[in-house]
């Protein structure tokens, strides 16, 4: 029998429409996004479903992908019946995961990121910070080259071959042309709001514990896996400080499925826009099954299978 983990994306999956198939034909869907709308005091369905430019904005976007993540995914449970074994999420993907564990209600979830996004959008000047994709160098070489720059980090490892940096402006510029002079075949400038998952973020993970505290934290029904630390999180009082430390720490999305993996995680259903996990899961490794909840047809497909 197949042992399943629940995987979320995380911001820049994004896009005018996700979602839509399932809110206009499914309840729970519908639910999902209209309660989210009165807890906001904004339409999530306009915000995700009609042309506008604040859902390229840090402070919308996270509560657009949440809503969407936790729509598609109640719609899921609702009609096949599965659950994971673990779950786990890319960044902000990671509250998806929290509502999926039990560890937060979904309307938690959703009101945590709303704030969770305005701390982050807030506490970097714009300009000041910037963070750059790194193609095809081993991750020990990048960490080495970073040491002996000040100011710069590694934000996300996502899979062999493509790692993000993140920290100042002039820092990750140097980093930049140094890694290409170690090897990298490209190092790419990510158009972004904010140096995300450094150091420059620590003030912003700190007002988010200030937040958590109203927040009801529960000890996971299903076991997830963090991405400050690659592990299973079990106990309610282990969220908490993961989480303060998440918005300014590397995330270790190929250690988190290389964990998984390790013990016996075989299928992957990666749940919300795009496909970009699924890609990053191909590059670690080619022995799991993957596949994706985006539309509403897709659960029918996978039912199937």
């Amino acid at each position: 029998m197949s042992k399943i983990a629940f995987i979320f994306p995380g911001q820049g999956a994004q896009y005018c429409g996700m979602g839509q198939d399932f809110y206009e034909q499914t309840a729970i869907g519908k639910e999902i996004y209209d309660r989210a709308s009165g807890l906001l005091g904004f339409s999530l369905p306009e915000l995700c479903f009609e042309k506008n430019d604040r859902l390229d904005i840090t402070e919308y976007t996270q509560s657009a992908m949440v809503t969407t993540g936790i729509a598609m995914m109640r719609a899921l449970e609702e009609k096949t019946g599965i659950r994971p074994a673990v779950t786990a999420g890319l960044s902000l993907g990671e509250y998806c995961a929290l509502a999926a564990s039990g560890v937060m209600s979904d309307q938690d979830a959703i009101l945590t990121v709303r704030q969770r996004g305005i701390l982050m959008q807030e506490a970097v000047p714009a300009g000041l910070g910037a963070m750059a994709a790194v193609l095809s160098l081993d991750a020990d070489k990048i960490e080495e080259v970073l040491s002996q720059i000040e100011g710069v980090q590694i934000a996300n490892y996502n899979c062999p071959g493509q790692i993000v940096i993140s920290g100042k402006k002039e820092a990750v510029e140097e980093a930049s042309e140094k890694l290409l002079a170690a090897g990298a075949k490209r190092v790419i400038g990510l158009n972004v709001s904010g140096p995300f998952h450094s150091a420059m973020l620590t003030g912003a993970g700190e007002k988010l514990g200030a937040v958590l505290e109203d927040i009801e934290i529960r000890k996971p029904v299903i076991p997830y896996v963090a991405n400050v630390t690659a592990q299973y999180v079990t106990e309610a009082d282990e969220v908490k400080p993961l989480l303060i430390r998440q918005v300014s720490s590397s995330v270790r999305f190929q250690q988190s499925v290389e964990t998984m993996i390790k013990d016996g995680v075989d299928t992957f259903i990666e749940i919300g826009p795009g496909k970009t996990l699924a890609g990053f899961i191909k590059k670690i490794t080619r022995d799991v099954r993957v596949f994706n909840i985006e539309k509403l047809e897709d659960i029918d497909k996978l039912a199937e299978i």
